[in-house]
């Protein structure tokens, strides 16, 4: 890793001092004059929230990679969001077979193994790590969107930008944001205005800390916004560490596809480590 890029995510993964009296001094920044630097700070906040994609659909090819442990596993497979509506990653083995498929909707998560005909279906509150960090549906969309999410909106609005606390004093802007044991941190460039890295850190000193840290590569143009081609997330929990990749192909907008899964009762209700287990043995 290059010296330059750990000390980006040194930053993301550090508190800022900042943050803590952010509470304390908005009363006080809402009466008096606006600076310069926070002038200049909105101003490039706005710029990040304007680069999200016009697009309601967007679809690709893409390969996927997971990594637990010394486990590894590469498939294949299909890209299908809606915006505001669904997040479906299908999963292909030997190349034409469907193995796996998450979908992701505004109600619930669904994990299915097509091979071995089970599945998990569950909310977002039985979900600890999306339960704790405040992730729902709108931020987890964010996330695969490439945008600026604050966790209980459905969008982030222009009134909204003021939550957020911008440090443009370094190579990439850092933009920020502090809720109780939540951080969150993104990583854009200055210059573009593109997002490059989002951090979300959960801490908890009795039960440990949770955090997923997800990376944006390979921007290129959809439509007249740049979208990014590949996408590397780790996952760190108490127990394990989970890292997956993402790479888009023959990006698209097709709107023709069904945008729910119906289960069939030959499928049995298993857990998500059960899950796991099965796709790591393809």
């Amino acid at each position: 890793m290059k010296p330059s890029r750990i000390m980006k995510l040194a930053a993301l993964a550090l508190p800022l001092i900042l943050v803590a009296c952010g509470t304390q001094k908005k009363a006080v920044k809402d009466v008096k004059t606006t600076t310069p630097t926070e002038m200049k700070s909105q101003q490039f906040l706005q710029k990040v929230n304007d680069n999200a994609q016009y697009t309601k659909f967007i679809t690709s090819k893409v390969k996927f990679s997971v990594e637990v442990g010394n486990q590894q596993l590469t498939l294949t497979g299909n890209l299908k969001m809606k915006r505001d509506d669904v997040i479906r990653l299908q999963l292909m083995a030997f190349g034409f077979v469907e193995a796996g498929r998450l979908e992701f909707t505004k109600d619930y998560v669904l994990i299915m193994d097509r091979i071995n005909k089970q599945f998990i279906k569950a909310s977002y509150t039985q979900l600890d790590f999306m339960r704790n960090s405040g992730l729902n549906f709108y931020s987890l969309q964010s996330l695969f969107w490439n945008e600026l999410f604050q966790p209980g909106k459905s969008k982030v609005s222009d009134a909204l930008l003021s939550n957020y606390q911008t440090d443009l004093f370094g190579e990439d802007a850092i933009i920020s944001m502090e809720n109780g044991k939540l951080s969150y941190r993104w990583l854009a460039d200055k210059e573009g205005a593109l997002i490059k890295m989002a951090n979300i850190m959960y801490e908890d000193k009795i039960r440990g800390n949770y955090q997923l840290n997800w990376d944006y590569e390979d921007f290129r143009a959809n439509g007249k916004k740049q979208f990014p081609h590949a996408h590397k997330i780790q996952f760190n929990t108490p127990d394990k560490a989970i890292k997956m990749g993402m790479t888009l192909n023959y990006l698209g907008n097709d709107e023709e596809w069904e945008t729910r899964t119906e289960i069939s009762g030959k499928y049995r209700e298993v857990t998500v480590d059960e899950i796991l287990r099965r796709f790591m043995a393809l």
